[in-house]
């Protein structure tokens, strides 16, 4: 039985791997480690059809190393233990560890993952994990924290082109039909930079031809597929565009923008985990010190959906979504620690004011920890006038309050306690 297209196309060396320049190009870190002979655990994260699964094949046939995979979708702690024992059987002082590679790892459950963390801590295994969702939410922090973390791209409109004539030209199927690629704009639009997808998409249209030549037109693509070029795919890049605009339409404060694309997200069987997740960041970053409530609402309806599950948890997502959309915007507490972080960078570890500072011992009492701390709740209105930045920095302001009523008086307060330094 003869391999799907892209099965058959599946790059074997680095040379041949099309895309992410940044990680496997020329002196890229990737490439770096790979040349070398020694990786370390890593994740990679993209969307799907990237290369992921093929990067860490040829990683190990580069590295002429045991590979072991695993599907985080049907495997279970057991799994994970055997083949830990396995790698340990197999290993030499002499080679790189064997490799273990677990596709979809952001499926493990903790304590799947947690079965793994002894083996990748002291080098066992060394461990490549493929996921498409962000890994903070999905890997546990212990897991994560030993691994490196490299981002993969969607593929760009020259890689996949590339990718398109090198199978027409190359592939043992393919170049034995005279094909000529009159139009490729319906292609790349369906793949939505997925080389998998797009390779499925050449071989259907051209298997579904008995002409000589195979013409593939934009016309025939959409008639092959028989489906709307804007369908959502809650794994392509679909996927990101529309939490993209669900995002910017709260934001701008169009409820009805929001509620059709939380409905596209809800039909299309996006995660609602995800969703939630998404209105948690929104009322922090965009509704704000304007009306704090908004985050309170937003973490009530993430954990009302994980307690009542789909079809219902689309009500409380939807209050939610009117809600942060009707809410006044402010993002001054995002450019506040954006700002306060730009400032970090560029002065470094400033030394905290003696009088800020913790004094558990005499010795640190006598060097002057804590000395001429005034204590706020001892003095009228539980306020006193004294310095909180280090001495390089006392006169910046990171916070600027915004055009809106709870923010004015948030002001106002600051102004009555500060004076001069509030006023803007």
């Amino acid at each position: 039985m003869t391999q799907p297209l892209a099965e058959r196309m599946r790059p074997r060396t680095l040379d041949d791997y099309i895309g992410q320049k940044h990680l496997v190009g020329e002196g890229a870190v990737l490439r770096k480690m790979i040349d070398a002979g020694r990786i370390s655990s890593f994740i990679l994260w993209g969307p799907p059809g990237v290369g992921k699964t093929t990067l860490a094949q040829i990683i190990a046939n580069k590295l002429e190393t045991p590979f072991y995979t695993l599907s985080a979708v049907t495997s279970g702690v057991k799994d994970v233990r055997d083949v830990i024992e396995k790698a340990r059987n197999n290993r030499f002082f002499s080679q790189q560890s064997p490799i273990l590679f677990i596709d979809e790892i952001h499926r493990f459950s903790k304590s799947q993952q947690d079965s793994l963390l002894g083996a990748v801590e002291t080098g066992v295994v060394t461990l490549i994990g493929a996921t498409t969702e962000n890994p903070s939410f999905e890997v546990i922090r212990p897991l994560l924290s030993r691994c490196q973390l490299y981002v993969l791209k969607p593929l760009e409109r020259d890689d996949l082109l590339d990718l398109l004539h090198r199978a027409i030209a190359t592939d043992i199927v393919l170049r034995d039909k005279h094909i000529e690629l009159k139009d490729t704009d319906a292609m790349l639009r369906y793949s939505g930079g997925d080389a998998r997808k797009l390779l499925n998409i050449l071989e259907l249209v051209v298997e579904a031809d008995d002409q000589d030549p195979v013409l593939i037109t934009d016309e025939k693509v959409v008639e092959r597929l028989q489906q709307n070029p804007l369908a959502y795919d809650k794994d392509g890049e679909m996927h990101y565009d529309i939490i993209s605009a669900f995002i910017k339409s709260i934001r701008g404060s169009d409820p009805d923008g929001a509620l059709y694309w939380l409905a596209r997200m809800v039909e299309g069987g996006e995660d609602p985990a995800f969703i939630a997740r998404r209105l948690v960041i929104s009322a922090s970053e965009d509704i704000g010190l304007a009306n704090p409530n908004a985050l309170l609402l937003a973490n009530a309806a993430f954990d009302a959906v994980m307690k009542i599950g789909w079809p219902e948890g689309r009500i409380p997502l939807a209050e939610a979504t009117v809600y942060l959309a009707t809410s006044p915007k402010s993002n001054s507490a995002y450019e506040g620690i954006n700002t306060a972080l730009e400032l970090v960078r560029e002065t470094g570890n400033l030394p905290v004011p003696l009088h800020l500072r913790n004094a558990p011992t005499k010795l640190m009492k006598q060097l002057g920890y804590g000395k001429d701390y005034k204590y706020a709740h001892a003095y009228k209105g539980n306020f006193v006038d004294q310095q909180f930045l280090p001495d390089e920095v006392k006169d910046k302001r990171l916070w600027h309050a915004q055009d809106n009523p709870s923010e004015a008086k948030l002001k106002d307060r600051m102004v009555q306690l500060w004076g001069e330094r509030f006023k803007e």
